[in-house]
């Protein structure tokens, strides 16, 4: 069975790591937790973690009779403090893991390959081909399957797969078939830990990268370069020199007796 080394606390409770908790350490962990300054925050999320591995009831009724009905049942009784004034009575169980359809990917790492083998018995005597894709695909996530149907007298042959699997830890379930034996071993698979790595492809790219943007930065001073225009301040094609009065004249050359005339019209207009 999986352990976690890490120390269990409300903050580090995930849907896996609830798996190996045990009833008493529920109440240990809420009490130790309600000091933290977001506790009142996280209360829900802290809830329904320990829901999918605890069943919870509440109990309204301060009686010692049901407790121990509660009691007889495989709960363990104790209290949670909600805040400062809500104080409850709570009757805490660990789900069980009786039937294949109670695996899952969080729960399947926490169990032993030997709970395993009494989960697939109660599945009716159907073999490993008989549990639904899903189903294996959870048990192979966390264990090492193999299987082998031989007639009975073979299966348990000095030297052969059954010895081997046996002598290697597998666990192993006889499921009867007639005259044959379907024969599954169950190993729980070592936790290996992904390394990180940079590929070298990944180095490659990032070079081929770097020497584009070098390329694409050459390529531009060179445009600039060649569409730069020289300023030559001897230039003289715009010579000041040349700017003399008769740049700015704003009058006209008129005949004095045009004007007379003109002035003669605009007076005969006038009411």
């Amino acid at each position: 069975m999986k352990q976690d080394h890490k120390v269990l606390t409300l903050k580090t409770l995930n849907k896996s790591n609830i798996w190996d908790a045990q009833e008493n350490d529920i109440f240990r962990l809420w009490e130790s937790g309600e000091k933290e300054a977001d506790f009142k925050d996280n209360l829900q999320h802290y809830m329904d973690i320990i829901k999918s591995g605890f069943e919870l009831e509440e109990i309204k009724i301060d009686n010692p009779k049901v407790f121990e009905k509660y009691e007889e049942r495989g709960f363990k009784i104790g209290q949670i403090k909600l805040d400062d004034k809500h104080v409850q009575k709570w009757a805490v169980k660990k789900r069980p893991i009786n039937r294949v359809t109670d695996l899952t990917y969080e729960n399947i790492r926490h169990i032993s390959a030997a709970k395993l083998m009494e989960v697939l018995e109660r599945n009716f005597g159907g073999g490993w081909e008989s549990l639904s894709q899903s189903i294996q695909d959870i048990i192979l996530s966390g264990f090492d399957i193999s299987t082998t149907t031989l007639p009975a007298n073979r299966l348990h042959k000095p030297g052969g797969m059954y010895e081997k699997k046996v002598n290697d830890g597998f666990e192993v379930l006889e499921i009867p078939k007639g005259s044959w034996v379907e024969a599954i071993f169950a190993k729980l698979k070592p936790e290996v830990e992904k390394p990180r790595y940079k590929s070298e492809f990944d180095e490659d790219d990032k070079k081929m990268r770097d020497f584009d943007e070098d390329e694409d930065d050459e390529e531009l001073d060179d445009v600039n370069e060649d569409s730069g225009e020289d300023y030559d301040e001897d230039d003289d094609s715009y010579d000041e020199d040349k700017l003399t009065e008769e740049s700015y004249r704003t009058t006209f050359d008129t005949d004095p007796e045009d004007l007379n005339m003109e002035a003669e019209d605009v007076a005969e207009e006038e009411y």
